[in-house]
């Protein structure tokens, strides 16, 4: 098992993968100027807390999509939802909102998964 990061090593590494996706995204060939739909991710074991958690993101103004039950490479089952937000491949406002939802995140106790997007011409 890896060692817990701190909060301020959790968003380093978040912002290089920001970086890393948005490069990816646009070496693909997807349109600069597009809309984009962001996926947030949000996880953890407790169906009560998943859904406070996305009470608060809702109440923020997020879009936020029903929660799933996923299963682990391990066989265990975790619930999730995204938030979802529809704006330009804009490095600097993702990672605005990469750090507002690790914050809720964490005062949650829950788990935040990264984000993604899909190509768009």
């Amino acid at each position: 098992m890896s060692e817990e990061l701190t909060f301020e090593e959790l968003l380093a590494e978040f912002a290089e993968e920001t970086a890393d996706i948005v490069e990816a995204v646009l070496e693909d060939g997807s349109n600069p100027d597009a809309i984009y739909m962001i996926e947030h991710h949000l996880s953890c074991d407790n169906f009560d807390v998943l859904e406070k958690a996305a009470v608060a993101c809702f109440k923020k103004g997020y879009e936020v999509t029903d929660p799933e039950e996923l299963e682990l490479e391990d066989g265990s089952i975790i619930l999730s939802f995204d938030v979802v937000v529809e704006m330009n491949l804009d490095e600097e406002a993702i990672y605005e909102d990469v750090e507002r939802l690790l914050t809720l995140a964490q005062s949650f106790g829950i788990d935040y998964d990264g984000w993604g997007t899909y190509p768009e011409e």
